[in-house]
């Protein structure tokens, strides 16, 4: 038999061990402060900008790979921190020839790259290479892999190759292609390649980011000429066409011609300057001297004209002006009003209750009406 002072001390200790049960059974995960901060996500610490940017201009390659990382991520962090680093670096930027290389699939664009890429590493030019991958419409990444792709320029002490995904961006070129190239030129690259998709009339973009623009086709012009866009021919400084060698090298040197008939009806893209076109054999190896000898001319002719630092500046407002309609377009997705009730708009202006024009005038109506202060 207990007494009352036992009973009492029994109820005590089991109304505490009962607050203590209702602690851990008020959790949601079942897990105490001390697993919770075990389980806990580290917060990410960035390595110091001013360290990593000494690195990048020292040239280590390993280091401008992982700041180019920091200048491509979606993270704010990250963001905030690419642009800081690429302050840093800006003054050491600008003393690269940029050089743009599109055509269609097939054209053997990858292939001239690494040929004229692993000569100039071999001449002592250090050459970054850029190249962008289709965009897998599943995944996001790339579908190609041109590292995979240009194994021996790969190799080279002198050069850097980096693979990013187009993002499914106009012109087939990574929305940040052009900060990279900075990364690049201040790490001491002397030429940077770019390779681009080749989608047509969105190569404007990579018209708008490089010096000198290198259209790369095919034998066989006749019917295939109507199929090149004239806009196309209009942006480039020069035509070549790949693959003249063995049987269709004569073939190859028909089609030059013609691209040169029709050369001289159109506008030249750079001022002070006359297009034409060039036959070349990237397998063969054949030509690639040539055609660098013709981009060595035309930046020789461009800076002395004044023309080169001209281009260079347009290009710098263009850029500007297109980083402000991405902030704008940013700022609208991710406002409030609009992510609750642009589903809404859309369901009404699909069914006929309202226009499109009334949506979107809705839309920004209350954008500006509700106010929120930039990220």
């Amino acid at each position: 038999m207990m007494d009352k002072n036992e009973h009492s001390n029994i109820e005590e200790n089991s109304e505490s061990a009962l607050h203590v049960l209702k602690g851990i059974t008020s959790s949601h995960d079942g897990f105490t402060s001390s697993q919770k901060k075990r389980f806990q996500k580290k917060e990410e610490t960035l390595p110091d900008v001013y360290e990593l940017a000494g690195k990048v201009r020292a040239g280590e390659r390993k280091d401008l790979a992982k700041a180019i990382t920091f200048i491509e991520s979606n993270l704010n962090s990250h963001y905030t921190y690419g642009q800081e680093l690429l302050q840093q670096l800006l003054p050491y930027t600008g003393e690269s020839i940029r050089i743009g290389v599109t055509g269609v699939p097939g054209a053997g664009k990858s292939t001239f790259i690494e040929v004229l890429g692993y000569m100039l590493c071999e001449n002592g030019l250090k050459t970054a290479v850029m190249a962008i991958d289709p965009s897998s419409s599943i995944s996001g990444g790339s579908i190609l892999g041109d590292k995979t792709r240009m194994e021996e320029l790969a190799k080279h002490p002198n050069a850097f190759i980096r693979p990013s995904p187009s993002g499914g961006t106009l012109g087939g070129v990574h929305r940040k292609t052009r900060e990279t190239m900075l990364l690049c030129e201040a790490a001491g690259f002397q030429v940077i390649l770019i390779e681009t998709v080749g989608v047509g009339q969105g190569e404007f973009t990579v018209r708008s980011m490089v010096d000198f623009f290198l259209l790369m086709t095919l034998t066989g012009a006749g019917d295939d000429l109507q199929g090149i866009k004239k806009g196309i021919m209009e942006l480039a400084d020069a035509i070549v066409v790949n693959k003249a060698d063995g049987e269709n090298k004569q073939l190859a040197e028909k089609t030059k011609r013609e691209f040169n008939q029709i050369l001289r009806m159109i506008q030249p893209a750079t001022r002070g300057w006359e297009t034409k076109a060039f036959t070349c054999s990237a397998i063969q190896k054949e030509g690639i001297n040539e055609l660098w000898g013709v981009i060595q001319e035309f930046e020789g002719k461009m800076k002395e004209s004044g023309m080169f630092e001209e281009r260079r500046r347009l290009q710098t407002k263009e850029w500007l002006h297109t980083l402000i309609m991405e902030q704008l377009k940013m700022n609208f997705y991710n406002h409030s009003y609009v992510m609750t009730h642009l589903d809404d708009m859309e369901t009404k202006a699909m069914s006929g209750e309202i226009t499109p024009a009334q949506a979107v005038s809705d839309l920004f109506t209350n954008v500006y009406r509700h106010k929120e202060p930039f990220e």
